[in-house]
């Protein structure tokens, strides 16, 4: 019987995990998390309002619910936590699913002004992450700036105009809601140092920004002009195609006399960020050309943008995990179809799938053929996996050594706690907004006692 850690409990690693039970009808596998929250992304980056893609939260509960899939949150892999070596003796695989989790640098001075952050910083605050850095964005800024013309940047461009009434509704933490209700920005510019038809935010996305209350879409006609593929897109992709069409009619409108106003800017590339009184005051930009072969160069000329807020949207990094190979160029783990390759050599055992894989690209969806080729090439390797000794059950194991795992009940209660709050608030469920309130919640359930069905489901399939 096959044995199996997954760590990570994103799409990719609840994906891999999906894949493993239904193409092996003995396989049991252990889904590990840092946090004592499952779902990743999902969770802690999808924005608050988008409730329907948040909602693939019950299709990725019903596999860690499956009675051969076993959630441990709570558990540190890597430095400071359970060595990989050491997981690889309690498992005949390991497969990890640890994305990417830092941001790429735009390199340029100024850039750790108070102020200038990270769009994934932002998005973990409003999405009450547990190692989110503090609540110091939006006190006295008038003006923002996003640089990046991504779907995250839409998403923090969004979230800045979003109105009280809009997101009291979402489970955004009370913090950050109360913050965001309250903010003094009244001008947000979303800015790319390439052209509109090359711009990576999906139509979906890009349209909602049209679609906020109290809010002012400009373009600037003679901006999106210096595309070449402006005057005529019928040779762009239909994607790209769509962009240009919305964008096209937005650059024909009035302006309207309303609350705020969203600038969507193109062909500009940050060169410094520049200080006033301490901190932030203006983003100075050079204006970019095409250079005819997909890309864009300097011209030379410049132009200063007022911001108190600058958010950083260029793109996510992988991270090395103690123990593992690494790519530093690409930030992935070196692999073949999903095996982890050590000095050019498969390591047997040890497998990645998700971002750490192929690198932080595509879409949720994306995941899916991801986690099964890793799958498939770890079936295949099955036959000789199954001959190493391996414990029964790691967890007692785990414990021993000082690790004790969040599982399944103690989400549960989490979930229960975060209904409780939101009730206390005239709310829906709102997110425990830090690391103290979600042990206190585990704590109080790990009173209770343990999950008998589940456990008595895995004592059967030792059987």
């Amino acid at each position: 019987m096959l044995h199996v850690a997954v760590v990570g409990s994103g799409p990719s690693g609840v994906y891999t995990a999906q894949s493993l039970v239904q193409q092996d009808p003995g396989v049991l596998v252990d889904v590990l998390d840092r946090l004592p929250c499952p779902y990743g992304l999902v969770r802690y980056g999808v924005a608050p309002d988008h409730e329907k893609i948040k909602s693939l939260q019950q299709n990725l509960r019903a596999v860690l619910e499956h009675e051969r899939v076993r959630f441990l949150g709570g558990v540190e892999i890597g430095s400071g936590g359970v060595p990989v070596t050491r997981l690889a003796q309690l498992y005949h695989a390991v497969v990890y699913c640890v994305g990417a989790a830092a941001d790429r640098r735009l390199g340029i001075p100024g850039e750790e002004l108070p102020g200038s952050w990270s769009a994934t910083e932002f998005v973990s605050w409003y999405s009450a992450h547990p190692d989110a850095v503090g609540d110091a964005f939006l006190p006295g800024a008038r003006s923002a700036v996003v640089i990046g013309v991504g779907n995250v940047a839409v998403d923090v461009t969004r979230i800045l105009a979003r109105g009280a009434t809009e997101l009291s509704v979402t489970d955004m933490p009370q913090a950050a809601l109360t913050a965001l209700s309250a903010s003094g920005v009244s001008d947000i510019r979303m800015v790319g140092r390439r052209g509109p038809s090359q711009a990576r935010f999906t139509t979906k996305e890009l349209r909602e920004l049209g679609a906020l209350p109290e809010t002012d879409v400009r373009v600037d006609a003679a901006e999106l002009a210096l595309d070449p593929a402006y005057g005529d897109p019928s040779g762009l992709p239909a994607a790209q195609r769509r962009n240009v069409e919305v964008l096209r009619g937005w650059s024909t409108l009035p302006p309207r006399d309303v609350r705020r106003r969203i600038h969507l800017r193109f062909f500009l590339r940050p060169v410094e960020l520049l200080a006033e009184a301490g901190r932030v005051g203006a983003v100075r930009f050079e204006r970019t050309a095409a250079d005819g072969h997909g890309g864009v160069t300097g011209t030379g000329r410049y132009e200063d943008v007022e911001a108190q807020l600058v958010l950083r949207s260029v793109g996510y990094l992988g991270v090395p995990l103690e123990g593992l190979p690494f790519d530093t160029e690409r930030g992935t783990v070196p692999h073949l179809a999903g095996r982890v390759l050590r000095a050019g050599t498969v390591a047997p055992g040890e497998y990645v799938a998700g971002w750490i894989k192929r690198g932080p690209t595509g879409v949720i969806g994306t995941n899916r053929p991801c986690a099964k080729e890793t799958v498939t090439s770890l079936l295949e390797d099955a036959s000789v996996l199954v001959r190493k000794d391996v414990p029964a059950d790691p967890l007692p194991l785990l414990r021993a050594a000082g690790v004790e795992p969040v599982e399944w009940d103690g989400w549960l209660a989490i979930e229960r706690a975060e209904a409780e709050l939101g009730a206390s608030l005239g709310r829906g469920a709102v997110k425990l907004p830090d690391w103290g309130a979600l042990w206190a919640a585990v704590g109080r359930e790990r009173a209770a006692g343990q999950d008998t069905r589940r456990q008595h489901a895995r004592n059967q399939q030792s059987v």
